[in-house]
């Protein structure tokens, strides 16, 4: 592992796009303990142009943009991480399981996961959230995480069936382990690398994805996301009175998260894919 992590730090587009991402991580971890005001409270007259206090201005009720950024950036980070985690976990479980097992059991998830496909994610994440009351920020991330596994499930299980019939494999079958060591013990350790740009991407898909329903109105009830400020730039009609920085600071932050995760998957496929670095 601290080989690997040494062979990335040997690649300019991993660096970059973790060092976006690790500095927008502090920013936002270290603004709000220094300005420790409620971001939803007043603090100047509505759509107040940016004039450095308050920093970018302020919205529609006169809070501190600047303020409901740093809130923002961590719920949508927040949820992004945690639908990273919960999409690529049942994907590898149902990548795996279907590619190892074969027969009955890949014929019933492959079906499962087709269906998932062919019906668009974003259907069945509105949908979901429709049908849900309550939201809170890690029910939206669940939601999310629920309906964006299937392509690292069919991934993983495509490199799952051409590790099966490898030797270190059929030794471990033969030396009498059981289905669930040899996936764990023998198959996972080499689409580990895999796994975890997989999880970036679900991460990044994610933002984009609670950015989306947010800005429906579809997001997570009393908090901030990034979306939730774009959702509140457009129905306080923010573009109309040219009340730029209600919604451009956010939007920058959504598409410059996701650059850096991107760049970062790039980077880790142009180090561990064979073909790409040969």
């Amino acid at each position: 592992m601290k080989h690997s992590f040494g062979i990335l730090l040997k690649s300019p587009k991993f660096v970059l796009g973790a060092v976006l991402f690790l500095l927008m991580i502090a920013l936002v971890a270290v603004y709000p303990m220094l300005h420790k005001q409620d971001p939803l409270e007043m603090a100047a007259l509505a759509f107040q142009p940016p004039d450095g206090k308050p920093l970018l201005g302020s919205d529609n009720f006169g809070r501190d943009v600047f303020l409901e950024l740093m809130y923002g950036i961590r719920t949508s980070v927040r949820v992004g991480l945690i639908a990273g985690v919960c999409a690529t976990v049942i994907g590898l479980i149902i990548g795996l399981a279907s590619g190892y097992i074969g027969g009955l059991t890949d014929n019933i998830l492959s079906a499962v996961t087709n269906i998932f496909i062919v019906i668009p994610s974003f259907i069945i994440l509105i949908l979901i959230s429709v049908s849900i009351n309550s939201r809170d920020s890690l029910v939206t991330a669940l939601i999310i995480g629920i309906t964006s596994w299937p392509w690292t499930a069919r991934a993983v299980r495509a490199q799952t069936t051409s590790l099966r019939n490898r030797d270190h494999v059929n030794i471990a079958k033969i030396s009498g382990h059981s289905t669930p060591r040899i996936i764990v013990f023998e198959i996972l350790p080499y689409i580990a690398s895999y796994v975890v740009m997989a999880f970036v991407l679900q991460t990044a898909s994610g933002i984009l994805s609670e950015a989306s329903i947010s800005m429906l109105g579809l997001g997570p009830y009393n908090t901030i996301s990034l979306g939730i400020l774009m959702n509140w730039a457009l129905v306080f009609e923010a573009p109309v009175a040219g009340a730029w920085w209600a919604f451009i600071p956010a939007a920058v932050s959504i598409a410059v998260i996701t650059f850096s995760l991107y760049m970062m998957n790039t980077g880790m496929d142009e180090i561990f894919n064979p073909k790409i670095r040969s």
